[in-house]
């Protein structure tokens, strides 16, 4: 398991309450590759929505 550098998390946790405005504690009780998986959907959905392939 790896794990986020201090920086790095508080972005993830910005990007994913930032689309889903979830809790800051929600978001910090997701496991790190489940956290991982939410952002690629997020970006993935993003991208779609942009019109970018």
């Amino acid at each position: 398991m790896t794990l986020s550098s201090p920086n790095r998390l508080w972005e993830e946790i910005s990007y994913i309450a930032y689309h889903f405005h979830w809790s800051f504690d929600s978001i910090l009780d997701l496991e790190n590759g489940m956290r991982k998986t939410f952002i690629d959907n997020i970006a993935s959905i993003n991208r779609r929505m942009s019109g970018d392939t």
